[in-house]
């Protein structure tokens, strides 16, 4: 008997990646919330479990994983029927591993967390422009991705889409979408918008993540 337990909170794109993961391979889990406002994954409890105190933290038989892309990676890995969500032809593997570094570095790093930690943590009112510019150049690397893509690694629905679908549809917390000028990023997120668990595990939070940062009343220096 499979025993999951996933440590998080919903507005947290990567812990919705982990979540529509889990949902794709049909797995059940029991799902704890971490109240990072009052600094639970600070906790002597949870630093035991993840000493670099993120979420997610996924639980399996005892063992403790961090790190989305590595979470999603091995629930494929180990409980899959199938190589799909996680090809192990080397080209394709390639492929969707380069998506999940740019998700990691480029996206939640230089874009998510940067504008998170600045106005979330350290209460400021007004970004450098640059914050608001590296929005733009992610929406501008993601759409050329789509290219000839029905999917961000490919044309077959991956990790990569949960990774990275739970953040780029989270930029809109920071800047409005405009769809006219990315398209393709526009038809991707509606094809993922399909999938039966995707409100739950990810369409929910990012709902949710967008009204926390609306509350601020946070603005860019442009």
């Amino acid at each position: 008997m499979v025993k999951l337990t996933l440590y998080g909170l919903d507005p947290s794109p990567p812990v919705r990646a982990v979540k529509l993961t889990l949902a794709a391979l049909n797995l059940t889990y029991e799902y704890v919330n971490v109240d990072i406002v009052a600094r639970a994954q600070l906790s002597p409890e949870y630093l035991e479990k993840n000493p670099q105190h993120t979420v997610p933290t996924l639980e399996d038989d005892g063992h403790f994983i961090w790190d989305s892309h590595a979470i999603i990676a091995y629930l494929v890995t180990k409980y899959a029927d199938s190589d799909a969500l996680y090809p192990k032809d080397p080209l394709q593997r390639a492929v969707v591993d380069q998506r999940l570094h740019f998700e990691s570095g480029v996206v939640f790093a230089n874009g998510i967390r940067s504008i998170s930690k600045a106005v979330l943590f350290q209460g400021q009112t007004k970004l450098p422009k640059e914050r608001y510019d590296a929005i733009f150049e992610i929406y501008d690397f993601v759409e050329t991705f789509l290219k000839g893509n029905d999917y961000i690694a490919g044309n077959q629905l991956t990790i990569a889409d949960f990774s990275l679908v739970s953040s780029v549809a989270s930029l809109e917390a920071f800047v409005s979408f405009d769809a006219a000028k990315y398209p393709r990023i526009s038809a991707w997120i509606k094809k993922l918008e399909q999938l039966p668990y995707y409100e739950d595990a990810n369409g929910k939070g990012v709902r949710q993540l967008v009204a926390v940062f609306k509350k601020t009343n946070f603005t860019f220096d442009i």
